[in-house]
């Protein structure tokens, strides 16, 4: 990772570009983002049965 000199308030360091691509679609919730997800699917589903 490279240094960021510019901006001392940044978090000392410029993401990858497939770490962008992974931040964005963890924070955003975009399209065809599935493989960066760290949502446990079966957890979720059985979470929503049991509420109705």
């Amino acid at each position: 990772m490279k240094s960021n000199s510019n901006n001392p308030n940044n978090a000392s360091r410029e993401m990858s570009y497939n770490e962008a691509k992974a931040y964005i679609a963890r924070t955003t919730g975009g399209h065809n983002t599935r493989q960066y997800s760290t949502t446990d699917i079966e957890k979720v589903r059985n979470a929503l049965k049991n509420q109705s």
